[in-house]
């Protein structure tokens, strides 16, 4: 007998455990054919972003082809022309959900920390990097960039993973907007806007290293105010049609 995976949110845990699960691979498809090159959903909390995050992640991710493509067996996605991009790029997975603090600098040192965690998950390319870039990645691995630094970590791994692969790179932000809501709740929400500001920029605009992009959150920041100058973003509310199947419950 199946059982109901409360509160489980990793997709190769639902397949593996044989947990009841509603098929939305089809959620891959569309974010294959859409034309966004960055894709903003925003959904209430519960409704199924982290699961779908995951779903791509296990699909796209390059390093793990082989072991993942058999999570998709039996399920909408393999018998769809998507399923060639099955383990074709490099992923990027960064999840903002437990960013909570009472200070800026205190934020910065939590996403200081992710971004060291996030290196480190590629430590492999490290061999294959020109010996100048092995001092820029060691410097984020090993918790030293300064904060203008910071802001160019995720768009400066893409390149190396783009380098390292010859394949553009998935960027999966899980999250995006947790540490701007605490900064809100805590006073200090001018200046982390201008930090995200500046690592989003760089790493969503004008980065010939991006293949595709999709940010989950609660609520829609301002585009005028975080995503300023950003016009390759579609941005997805509950309040649009489409995505509506694959996040929550539906009668289907």
């Amino acid at each position: 007998m199946r059982k109901i995976g409360i509160g489980v949110s990793d997709f190769k845990d639902i397949i593996e455990q044989e947990y009841f699960y509603v098929d939305k691979t089809k959620f891959i498809e569309e974010i294959s054919e859409n034309g966004a090159i960055v894709q903003l959903i925003t959904r209430p909390r519960r409704f199924g972003k982290t699961l779908n995050m995951s779903m791509l992640r296990y699909f796209y991710d390059i390093s793990g082809k082989d072991t993942n493509r058999k999570l998709f067996k039996n399920l909408y996605i393999e018998n769809s022309a998507t399923i060639e991009e099955q383990g074709k790029y490099p992923v990027i997975f960064i999840s903002f959900k437990d960013i909570k603090t009472n200070s800026y600098n205190s934020c910065i040192e939590a996403i200081a920390i992710l971004i060291e965690d996030l290196y480190k998950e590629h430590r492999y390319i490290i061999d294959r990097l020109d010996k100048l870039d092995r001092p820029t990645y060691l410097k984020y691995a090993t918790k030293n960039a300064s904060i203008e630094e910071l802001k160019k970590s995720i768009k400066i791994l893409s390149t190396f993973l783009n380098n390292y692969y010859d394949q553009n790179v998935i960027l999966l932000i899980d999250e995006y907007d947790t540490p701007m809501v605490s900064a809100y709740e805590n006073g200090y929400y001018d200046e982390i806007k201008s930090f995200f500001t500046g690592l989003f920029g760089s790493a969503l605009k004008e980065n010939p290293a991006l293949k595709k992009a999709v940010l989950t959150g609660i609520m829609r920041i301002s585009k005028e105010n975080i995503f300023s100058g950003l016009n390759n973003i579609r941005v997805n509310t509950i309040l649009e049609s489409d995505f509506s199947q694959y996040f929550g419950l539906t009668e289907k």
